[in-house]
């Protein structure tokens, strides 16, 4: 039987946690955004089924290894459970960008992997990212797509206009779950 549960699909860096140009290559630099652990805990408490799709070429160029990036993980499982919150599955893309692979955003595979895993249809489903690339990954799969402005990359206007779909804006993951949902992250 499908799993009926309400979803919602985050990117990571940028949504969750503060990005770097540099990226983030150690448990130390990865520091939650203020309120994202609460609205996830928020997210939670709701019933919604949390999952992050997040691409991390940095393992691919030789600049951090998997043990590392699994180290990150547990580390911002655990912040995210200490404040009351769940994140069911992290969906990964380690490729370079030459690499061509079906992972990477904004193709479609990971979010392939979550419909798998859940045993539903993503179409209208709330993907929330903080770069063009989410937001196209999000319209080509048929997700519903939100853009925070949290992160370091945020496109433009114009750069939106291109999509030819309204794209809703959010301040942050928080104000994403306050004014979305009508969750209190406080």
């Amino acid at each position: 039987m499908p799993n009926s549960t309400p979803l919602i699909l985050l990117d990571r860096d940028g949504v969750i946690n503060r990005d770097s140009p540099d990226y983030i290559l150690s448990p130390a630099a990865w520091v939650p955004l203020p309120g994202s652990l609460a609205a996830i805990a928020q997210l939670t408490a709701a019933g919604y089924e949390i999952h992050v799709i997040t691409n991390q070429s940095a393992v691919g160029r030789g600049m951090m290894s998997a043990q590392t990036l699994e180290d990150i993980h547990r580390k911002m499982l655990a912040l995210v459970s200490e404040a009351g919150g769940q994140i069911q599955s992290i969906q990964i893309c380690p490729h370079r960008p030459d690499q061509d692979c079906n992972c990477r955003k904004p193709k479609t595979g990971l979010l392939e992997n979550v419909a798998r895993l859940t045993g539903q249809s993503l179409q209208g489903v709330w993907f929330l990212g903080d770069k063009l690339s989410d937001v196209e990954t999000a319209i080509r799969f048929g997700c519903r797509p939100g853009l925070v402005m949290s992160g370091p990359k945020v496109p433009d206007q114009q750069a939106l206009t291109v999509l030819d779909q309204p794209i809703s804006m959010f301040t942050n993951l928080a104000a994403f779950v306050e004014e979305v949902l009508g969750i209190s992250t406080r």
